[in-house]
């Protein structure tokens, strides 16, 4: 099988890695706007060959989109016109509603898979791609009945091969549930990093006694803005929710504080402590 992975940093490249590992992929094409990436992507031998989307689309049996959630809203229509009966396009966009809205009513709308790998570092490029990235992760199908039943069997056979487990949502659960799993932590870890980089300033200090705890805290704050802030923009009701949710304990535990109610306090941490029961 020839793939076309368009984009490759992160997710793109590490997938690539793995397609060609476990001999899904005979030959790996990339596309990407930065001719700089396809040209390292191309030295650490994550792809086999660099071309255009078009020279691409002639060979491909598999076309994944690994790029920005607005890339994708951009490349996707084009895509979707040319696609032949054989062909199938994948996309790992972060958000899936708006992705999903787009492509309705598409006559070749059955040749589409909406997923998401639920994997990723905070790390960017072609540089950033490892192999074992998606190993034991979740991979998440949306609106798998509008897709083709040999479109879904290639995808589901990939995230065999890549040993992912697989869950199937629609596109507003996926991006409900995101919002709570994964978006909160970024934009949490984004406003961490500006308190303590102001805090910065006028102490001086304070990042020498930074250690283990503050660093896996702040760690999402290293993530690319360019694939953020478009995520936050598609995903913006979802996050607004989560955010007024992660205020509103916050607040909580501030009044707390300034009341010098620790008794309160002791029960809300042990409240707290329950995650250990999901996330072991």
């Amino acid at each position: 099988m020839i793939v076309t992975i368009i984009g490759t940093g992160l997710i793109g490249g590490s997938l690539a890695i793995t397609l060609k590992e476990k001999g899904v992929a005979e030959r790996i094409i990339g596309v990407d706007q930065s001719e700089a990436h396809l040209q390292r992507a191309k030295e650490l031998h994550i792809i086999d060959e660099g071309a255009t989307l078009a020279e691409a689309m002639q060979h491909s049996h598999l076309i994944i989109l690994a790029i920005p959630v607005d890339a994708v809203l951009q490349a996707l229509p084009a895509i979707m016109d040319k696609v032949s009966p054989g062909q199938v396009i994948m996309d790992v966009g972060s958000t899936k509603e708006k992705i999903l809205e787009l492509v309705a009513g598409h006559p070749n709308r059955g040749r589409f898979v909406a997923a998401h790998p639920m994997a990723g570092t905070e790390y960017s490029g072609p540089d950033a791609a490892v192999r074992n990235l998606f190993v034991n992760k979740t991979m998440v199908l949306c609106d798998v009945k509008n897709s083709d039943e040999d479109a879904l069997e290639l995808v589901e056979d990939m995230v065999d091969k890549l040993q992912m487990r697989t869950v199937y949502m629609n596109g507003e659960e996926h991006d409900l549930h995101t919002a709570y799993v994964s978006h909160i932590s970024h934009i949490t870890s984004f406003a961490l990093a500006l308190t303590v980089l102001k805090k910065e300033k006028e102490s001086g200090r304070i990042f020498e006694l930074a250690s283990g705890g503050f660093e896996s805290t702040v760690r999402l704050a290293k993530s690319s803005p360019d694939m953020w802030v478009p995520i936050f923009k598609h995903n913006r009701h979802n996050v607004l929710d989560v955010l007024d949710e992660h205020i509103s304990q916050l607040q909580q535990m501030k009044a707390l504080l300034e009341a010098e109610d620790y008794d309160t306090f002791y029960k809300l941490i042990q409240k707290s402590n329950k995650i250990r029961k999901i996330l072991k």
